[in-house]
C-alpha cells in the first residue's frame, strides 16, 4: 500500500464501490450529525451532541487511506498533499434519496483523519429551529451585508440556509451562492437560484466573484469570510447594491468587528470601520446548546446586533466597548446571548447548568432568572 503522500487517482480503480459509504449510511440511520475517523480508533459518531464510538475494530493507517482517499478527485488530492487538508462535499444515495456530507480530510500527528458533517436534506423554518422572529427582517434588506458569526459546529450554515430558503419562498430575486463546498442544495421556488462550487464550477473565489458581477444577482451567499480578499470582495459587492450573506469564525456579534479588523493592517482599520458602518446591516452570533426535551435536541443561542445609528457610530468611532449597551436596549429585535438563554430557560427547554456554562456572563443570567435587572442589562 503506498504512503498517503504517494496516492493519486490512478492508485485505485475508478468505479469500484467505496466502503466508506457503509459508514455514511450508518450515520444517517443512527441520526448522527458528525462522523469522526481517526487512526487507532473505531469510527465515532456525534449523536444528540455526544460522541459515540461504533462497535467495530480500530481503523489502521492502510484502512484509513483506502476508506477516505477514493472520495477525492485529483484537484482535492493535490490540495490535500499541498496543504495537509482538503474540504469537499460527499453525496451518498440511501434508499433512493441523496444525502450530502461536508467533509474535511486532514493530517494530525502524521496520520490521516476525517470529520464529515451531515447536511440536512430539508431546511427547517426559523420557528422550528428556535430562531427569533427578527430573522425574517434580516432577509428583507435591498443592499448590504449580514454575517453569521460562531465557532465550527455552531449551526451557522443551517441558520443562513433557513434565511436563503425564506427569501426563496417569499421574494422574487436572483440568488447566487459561491461555496467551498456547496452544503444545502436549493430548489428554486419564487427565486431564481444559481449555486457555484469552488473547484468544481469555478477555479477560485476571486474568479467566482469577478464573474458574479456579470451574472445579475440580487442576493449573494459567499460562504465563509476566511481572509482579507474574501471580505474585501464581499463588502464591495454589498457596496455596489447587492445583499450579501456570509459566515465568519468569531465568538460574538460585537467581537466580529475585531475579528474582521484582524484581517487587515492597522493603517487600514479606520477605512474598514467606515465601510462596515456604512454597509453592514446585522451580525448574528450563534452557539448551539443541548436541550432537555426530545425535540429539538439542540437549540441555537443567538446574539443579534443590528446596525442602527448608534451601532454605526460606535463602530466608526472605535468605541466597540459600547456596543453591548445598545444590544441590551433590545431595539429592532436586538438581543444578547443571555436574552436567548433566558428565553429557553423560561420555556424549560434547556437546563440551568448548561445555560450557565455557555453564558458569557452567568452571574447576570442568574440575576435575571431571579427577576433582578439593572440599567445596563
Amino acid at each position: 500500500m503506498p504512503h498517503y503522500r504517494e496516492w493519486t487517482k490512478s492508485t485505485f480503480q475508478i468505479g469500484k464501490p467505496i466502503e466508506i459509504d457503509k459508514i455514511f449510511k450508518a450515520a444517517v440511520k443512527l441520526k448522527c450529525s458528525d462522523i469522526h475517523l481517526q487512526v487507532g480508533s473505531p469510527p465515532i459518531f456525534r449523536i444528540k451532541g455526544g460522541l459515540k464510538p461504533l462497535d467495530m475494530p480500530p481503523i489502521d493507517d492502510d484502512a484509513m487511506t483506502k476508506l477516505t482517499f477514493p472520495m477525492m478527485d485529483q484537484r482535492n488530492l493535490d490540495i490535500f498533499h499541498r496543504d495537509g487538508g482538503a474540504d469537499y462535499a460527499k453525496v451518498v444515495e440511501i434508499d433512493g434519496e441523496n444525502w450530502r456530507f461536508r467533509v474535511n480530510l486532514f493530517i494530525q500527528m502524521g496520520k490521516v483523519g476525517m470529520v464529515a458533517r451531515k447536511v440536512e436534506r430539508s431546511i427547517p423554518p426559523f420557528e422550528k429551529l428556535g430562531l427569533p422572529p427578527v430573522m425574517e427582517a434580516l432577509c428583507k434588506f435591498d443592499q448590504g451585508m449580514v454575517l453569521l458569526a460562531g465557532v465550527t459546529g455552531s449551526g451557522k450554515s443551517t441558520t443562513i440556509g433557513s434565511m436563503i430558503n425564506w427569501i426563496n419562498q417569499n421574494m422574487n430575486k436572483h440568488i447566487l451562492t459561491i461555496e467551498d463546498p456547496i452544503e444545502f442544495v436549493y430548489t428554486s421556488d419564487n427565486c431564481l437560484i444559481n449555486q457555484r462550487e469552488i473547484g468544481m464550477d469555478v477555479i477560485d473565489f476571486h474568479v467566482a466573484m469577478k464573474h458574479a458581477v456579470r451574472e445579475d444577482p440580487d442576493i449573494m451567499l459567499v460562504g465563509e469570510m476566511r481572509d482579507r480578499e474574501t471580505f474585501e470582495t464581499a463588502i464591495h459587492a454589498a457596496e455596489t447594491g447587492h445583499l450579501v450573506f456570509g459566515t465568519i469564525h468569531a465568538s460574538s456579534a460585537p467581537g466580529t468587528i475585531a475579528r474582521i479588523l484582524d484581517l487587515f493592517p492597522p493603517m487600514m482599520h479606520g477605512a474598514i470601520r467606515a465601510t462596515m458602518a456604512m454597509n453592514m446591516r446585522a451580525i448574528v452570533g450563534q452557539k448551539l446548546l443541548k436541550t432537555i426535551v426530545d425535540e429539538p435536541s439542540r437549540v441555537p443561542i443567538v446574539e443579534i446586533m443590528r446596525f442602527n445609528p448608534s451601532v454605526k457610530k460606535f463602530v466608526a468611532e472605535q468605541e466597540d466597548e459600547k456596543l453591548y449597551s445598545v444590544i441590551y436596549e433590545r431595539e429592532d429585535g436586538m438581543q444578547a446571548f443571555n436574552h436567548s438563554l433566558q428565553h429557553f430557560l423560561d420555556q424549560d427547554i434547556v437546563s440551568r447548568a448548561a445555560a450557565f456554562e455557555i453564558s458569557p456572563n452567568p452571574e447576570q443570567l442568574k440575576m435575571w432568572m431571579k427577576g433582578i435587572t439593572t440599567k445596563s442589562s
